[in-house]
C-alpha cells in the first residue's frame, strides 16, 4: 500500500505542476470560449481576444508567471505564428470567418498568442519541473525544425517531407532524455515521446479551440466537426520549432558547465 500511495501522491504533484505550467493556455481558451457567448459587444471578438491576450502576458509577467527571457521566447513564439498563419490562411489551410479591425491579410493578430501559449508552457516547465536534457544535440535540432517550419509551407507546392522529417527527427532524438522532477524524485523520458505527447494534447486544445470558434477549418464552416488525427502528427512535428528556442533560452539561463552538460553539436 505505501507504494501505491506514493505513486499516488507524485500523480497529483505531477497534474499540479502541469496545471500551473497550462495556466496561460488554460486562461487563453477558457477566454475565448467565453468570448463566443458573450452578447453582443461594440468591440469585434477577435479584437476584444488581443486585448485579452496582451492583458493576459503582462498578468503573466508581473505575478512571476513567466521570467524576462520566457517573455522574449514567447514575444518569438507569437511572431514565429503570425507568419505560419498569414501563409496558411492564405492557402486556405483554415480561415478567421468574423470580422476584426486587427486582421491583416485575413488573420487576426491575436492568433499569435495561441503559439505564445506553447512557449509559455515549455517555459514554465522547464522551471517547475527542472528540465535537464541528456544527449540532446542542438545545432542538428535547431537546422531540423527550421526544415520542418518551411515545410509546413513548401509543401502547398512542392512534394510533402513531413514523413521524412519525422524520421529524422527521430534520428536526431535517438539517446535524447528529458529529465524532470516531481517532488523530490527525479524521473526521466525519451525526447521524442514528449513531442508525441505535447502533440497529443495540443490537438485536444485544438479541438476545444475549434468548438469555441477560435478559427475553422474548411470542414468546419458549415458546423463543428472534429479535427482530423492528421493534425496530431502534424503537432507532435511542429512542437519542434517551439522547443528549440525554449531549450536554448534554459540553457544560456544556466551555468556554463550546466549548461553544455550532456549535450551535443
Amino acid at each position: 500500500m505505501g507504494t501505491i500511495t506514493k505513486g499516488i501522491r507524485q500523480l497529483l504533484r505531477f497534474g499540479l505542476l502541469e496545471a500551473r505550467c497550462c495556466a496561460f493556455a488554460v486562461a487563453l481558451v477558457g477566454g475565448i470560449a467565453v468570448s463566443g457567448r458573450l452578447p453582443e459587444l461594440p468591440i469585434a471578438r477577435y479584437d476584444l481576444l488581443l486585448l485579452y491576450g496582451i492583458a493576459l502576458a503582462v498578468l503573466a509577467r508581473k505575478v512571476g508567471w513567466d521570467s524576462a527571457r520566457d517573455t522574449a521566447v514567447i514575444t518569438c513564439c507569437h511572431l514565429v505564428g503570425l507568419l505560419f498563419e498569414l501563409v496558411k490562411v492564405q492557402m486556405g489551410s483554415w480561415s478567421y470567418p468574423e470580422d476584426a479591425l486587427t486582421k491583416i491579410g485575413g488573420v487576426p493578430l491575436y492568433s499569435g498568442f495561441m503559439y505564445a501559449a506553447v512557449g509559455s508552457y515549455l517555459c514554465r516547465a522547464w522551471r517547475l519541473f527542472d528540465l535537464r536534457l541528456t544527449g540532446y544535440r542542438p545545432r542538428l535540432m535547431a537546422v531540423l525544425a527550421v526544415a520542418v517550419y518551411v515545410n509546413f509551407f513548401s509543401h502547398h507546392w512542392l512534394p510533402d517531407a513531413r514523413w521524412v522529417l519525422a524520421a529524422l527527427v527521430l534520428c536526431a532524438t535517438a539517446g535524447t532524455w528529458v529529465r524532470f522532477r516531481v517532488g523530490e524524485q527525479d524521473h526521466r523520458m525519451p525526447l521524442a515521446l514528449s513531442f508525441v505527447l505535447i502533440g497529443f494534447f495540443l490537438w485536444v486544445a485544438e479541438n476545444v479551440a475549434t468548438y469555441a470558434g477560435a478559427w475553422s477549418y474548411p470542414d468546419q464552416l458549415g458546423g463543428w466537426q472534429p479535427v482530423s488525427l492528421a493534425k496530431f502528427g502534424a503537432w507532435a512535428l511542429l512542437i519542434t520549432v517551439t522547443f528549440v528556442p525554449a531549450a536554448a533560452a534554459a540553457r544560456r539561463s544556466l551555468s556554463p558547465g550546466r549548461a553544455t552538460a550532456g549535450s551535443r553539436s
